[in-house]
Order: C-alpha cells, then structure tokens, then sequence
C-alpha cells in the first residue's frame, strides 16, 4: 500500500457540515471524499493541460481556423437551427 501524508485544510463550517453529511450517507470516511475530490481535480486539470498544449501544438503548425471563420460558421449554424 501506498504511503499516505497528511495535511490540514481550513474549511468553512457549512461545507465542513455538507461534507459530513455527505460522508455520513455514502458511509465512507470525510478522508475518503476529498481524496476522490483531489482525485477528480487533478485528473482535470493534467486532461485540460494536455488539451492546451495539443491546441497550441497545432496552431504552432498552422491548424487553426481563423476567427471570423469561426463565428461565420457558427453563425450559419445557429440560423439553421432557429428555423
């Protein structure tokens, strides 16, 4: 098993509470709950990084669609759409 670390968070009072709740109904530990919020957050965050640096990967070789492009065609949508 991994080694595990500890460290304080400060916490407002009624998210302390939700989260007990929470914790409470799901019969897991408060621990466990914001191990899988961690969890979830930096699972994100390294996705939309990746995500940044292939966008910029690609504009740095031209793919890109230039603004008004965009908003052209995003305007063309949106009028097929309302009809």
């Amino acid at each position: 098993m991994p080694e595990k670390d500890t460290f304080s968070v400060r916490l407002d009072p009624n998210k302390r509470k939700q989260l007990d709740s929470l914790a409470a109904s799901m019969d897991r530990p408060r621990s466990y709950l914001v191990g899988q919020a961690i969890d979830q957050f930096l699972d994100y965050h390294v996705w939309k990084r990746e995500r940044v640096e292939e966008g910029r990967a690609a504009a740095d070789r031209g793919e890109f669609v230039a603004h008004d492009d965009l908003f052209e065609e995003l305007r063309r949508r949106y009028r097929a759409k309302a009809r």
